[in-house]
């Protein structure tokens, strides 16, 4: 009898403690759909405000409509991404063709000095900003995510529940991560 009772006490241990894993394992998954939402809300706030950018600047840079059609082109596939690797290489194409509109910028005295522009130009500095803090919040939920699923005795459990591992939001070239070099200066 008593042998039966601490077979049954491991046993009802070990449920338990699958039970637990299981629900850190919940628990980091939400946050990491948690963290990518956080990034689509910052991501949908500067696809809003793009289209106004575009318009105000048209009406001074008539020599760069390439440029301006590429922003909207970028803020389609923005838009229509779904996976994170699409979402990083649109954001990484946006992130280089703002900087290149704004330094262009720099050659319009009357497109800097219109307060629409200097507004949005602030405005998306910020959200770049935020999607910046959004990224490093994603990473680093995914870093535990995958280190938990990877480890013993959750990857048990892991497998056993279909949890796979989620794509970081990164940089893939080396030189995409250096800072590019744009004065907003007003010289």
């Amino acid at each position: 009898m008593i042998p039966t009772l601490i077979v049954l006490a491991i046993l009802m241990a070990i449920f338990f403690y699958a039970i637990s894993m299981y629900n850190k394992l919940v628990s980091k998954r939400n946050m990491v759909e948690e963290a990518w939402s956080s990034i689509d809300v910052q991501l949908k706030r500067r696809s809003d405000l793009l289209p106004n950018l575009i318009q105000t600047v048209k009406a001074y840079m008539t020599h760069e409509e390439g440029l301006l059609s590429k922003i909207a082109d970028l803020r389609s596939k923005s838009i229509a991404a779904r996976q994170v690797s699409d979402q990083s290489k649109v954001e990484l194409d946006m992130t280089r063709t703002l900087g290149q509109l704004f330094a262009i910028a720099e050659n319009y005295p009357d497109l800097k000095a219109n307060q629409n522009f200097m507004h949005m130009q602030q405005q998306l500095t910020e959200l770049e900003d935020h999607i910046q803090m959004s990224r490093r919040y994603y990473n680093g939920s995914v870093r535990d995510f995958n280190t938990r699923i990877e480890s013993f005795p959750d990857l048990l459990i892991a497998s056993m529940f279909n949890f796979g591992k989620r794509d970081f939001f990164e940089l893939e070239n080396e030189i995409d991560r250096q800072v590019p070099q744009v004065n907003f200066g007003n010289s």
